[in-house]
């Protein structure tokens, strides 16, 4: 049993690794060959790369914010938060795989926009997706990871829900 989990920790590790790395590593490369919004077309017109530096959150929510309350509000408690949530995924025994996995990527995620903000001041966003009838932001690959950490949690609640339903059914 105990080397099972270390076996489930080190990949999750890895997860996390991985995600902090792609994310840093695209960072790095957009910010040595790409100009400020400079516009590449990669598919078309539909997916195209971007280069902007997000001084705020989502969609540079709070980036006119006082520095002082700006850095604790986007860095400090994001760091506690994230401490938490690193905790709880190497510490707690009883979390499923694929919510190990979701914290993996999720939490991988956030540091790698942590680490951006704390030690370049912003955000390096540059992908952006636009079907016609549906557009996103500019992102970066730590979105992508956040975002695929919670459609992993949506996917297992949905499956433990159904899991539920048919136990309570068989049982009547």
């Amino acid at each position: 049993m105990k080397q099972s989990r270390l076996v489930t920790n080190v990949a999750v590790f890895l997860i996390l690794i991985a995600n902090i790395g792609c994310d840093q590593i695209s960072k790095k490369i957009v910010r040595q060959k790409v100009d400020y919004h400079e516009s590449i077309s990669l598919i078309s017109n539909y997916f195209t790369l971007t280069k902007v530096e997000n001084r705020g959150a989502l969609l540079s929510l709070g980036s006119d914010l006082p520095a002082t309350l700006k850095f604790i509000l986007l860095s400090g408690i994001p760091v506690l938060a994230l401490s938490f949530g690193i905790g709880y995924l190497f510490l707690r025994k009883n979390i499923s795989v694929m919510s190990r996995v979701a914290l993996g990527f999720a939490i991988g995620g956030g540091i790698g926009n942590i680490y951006d903000r704390v030690v370049h001041g912003s955000v390096t966003d540059f992908l952006h997706i636009d079907l016609v009838i549906f557009q996103t932001g500019i992102f970066n690959m730590a979105d992508v990871s956040l975002m695929v950490g919670m459609g992993l949690f949506l996917i297992q609640s949905f499956w433990h829900r159904n899991q539920t339903t048919a136990y309570n059914t068989d049982q009547s």
